[in-house]
């Protein structure tokens, strides 16, 4: 339970990294679809899909790494 907790967070990182180079080009990643989003003032790029790909990449990694 431990290692899908610590997949969902460097997942997020992930997401969060990438979308941001990808976002502030002014382009959308393709079937990435990265957008914009702003909460409360703050401004912020992300890309579900990514989080997605960079969570299960993690999560096979401390999978395979037992």
């Amino acid at each position: 339970m431990g290692a899908l907790f610590k997949s969902i967070v460097l997942g997020i990182a992930l997401s969060i990294i990438v979308s941001l180079f990808i976002g502030s080009g002014g382009g959308t990643g393709g079937i990435l679809n990265v957008r914009h989003f702003v909460i409360e003032g703050v401004g912020f790029y992300w890309s579900w899909v990514l989080f997605l790909i960079g969570a299960g990449l993690t999560a096979g990694i401390s999978a395979l790494m037992r």
